[in-house]
């Protein structure tokens, strides 16, 4: 019996690391790999097209694929952090192209591939909250919805974790300099980094002795501290789930699909959290415009995605996709 032949190479590609898997049009997985970081806003596009060629080379050699032959593979889909507006796919496309690396070349931002991984249907919305924040749609209908998601410079009032923990830090500060009511992150930010304040963890990220990138990490802090019931952290994870459910509301309204039962996944760090409040709330609120919406966390790894949109494009069988989502479900 020959051998399955690749028919996706699917690429999940973010700011911190890169997924990438190589599926047969049976839903097969024929090789997964992990590399390095490819969003080309953080890295460039040079460096981002070398991680995924990383990535490429290590997935040609596990599936004996020749790699003298270009292209290497009949559908390529590339679900990559960074493509958030129009010029980014303008840039990346022919970067890609030229690497010959698939005969037909799908480029999305890396949120439809938190959707696709997450819903049942080929449609459906996708949230992702980790450092950051974005949302990508698509309707019944084929058509998508995205938004740029380049905090504030787009308008996002509290772009994800990163601003979450910035505001862990300010809330510790302005309770101890009196502006701000009473709040177990004074003690707690301080403590994270075994410093004896607030005011010293600002003078340490002021002066740069303590990464500026490390305040991603308060924002576990302060959504522990809201499960403990501190109506402070409280009310800033509830403005960052007003955050989540504007994104959401407004996508599900562009596609018109607030009727239905349009399925709304949650993906990313932030919503991994003892706080129940945050995704109450959440659900709350998509609910208030959607009745019939299905929240529910992302349960496989986002490269799933990605290669079930490779899978939808060159019209697999629904048999070959469930038999892809059976190889990755968490």
């Amino acid at each position: 019996m020959n051998a399955p032949q690749a028919a996706v190479l699917a690429v999940d590609g973010g700011s911190t690391k890169t997924d990438a898997v190589l599926v047969s049009a049976e839903g097969e997985v024929l090789g997964r790999v992990r590399v390095g970081p490819s969003n080309h806003q953080l890295v460039g596009i040079d460096a981002a097209m070398d991680t995924i060629g990383e990535a490429v080379a290590d997935l040609t050699r596990t599936a004996g694929v020749d790699d003298d032959a270009i292209p290497l593979f009949p559908t390529g889909v590339y679900c990559l952090a960074g493509i958030d507006l129009p010029i980014d796919e303008a840039r990346l496309a022919p970067a890609i192209a030229h690497r010959g690396w698939s005969h037909d070349d799908l480029l999305y931002n890396d949120t439809f591939a938190i959707s696709r991984a997450g819903t049942t249907a080929t449609w459906g919305v996708g949230v992702v909250c980790g450092t950051g924040m974005n949302c990508a749609a698509t309707g019944p209908d084929g058509r998508s919805v995205r938004f740029p998601a380049l905090a504030e410079l787009s308008g996002d009032f509290a772009p994800g974790g990163s601003w979450l923990g910035l505001r862990a830090l300010g809330l510790a500060l302005r309770a101890n300099d009196g502006r701000g009511q009473p709040t177990l992150l004074s003690d707690r930010v301080a403590a994270h980094f075994d410093l004896p304040d607030p005011e010293t963890v600002l003078t340490g990220i002021y002066s740069g002795e303590l990464s500026y990138n490390r305040i991603f990490e308060l924002a576990e802090v302060l959504l522990n501290a809201a499960n403990e019931g501190d109506q402070v952290a409280q009310g800033a994870a509830q403005f960052l789930a007003d955050e989540v459910v504007a994104f959401a509301t407004a996508a599900i309204n562009r596609l018109d699909v607030a009727h239905l039962e349009v399925e709304v996944v949650l993906g990313g760090g932030v919503f991994d959290t003892a706080y129940e409040g945050l995704l109450s709330r959440v659900t709350d609120g998509i609910h208030a415009n959607a009745p019939k919406a299905v929240i529910k966390r992302l349960g496989a790894p986002p490269v799933l995605g990605a290669a079930l949109l490779g899978l939808d494009a060159i019209g697999a069988t629904d048999a070959a996709k469930q038999r892809l989502r059976a190889a990755f479900t968490l």
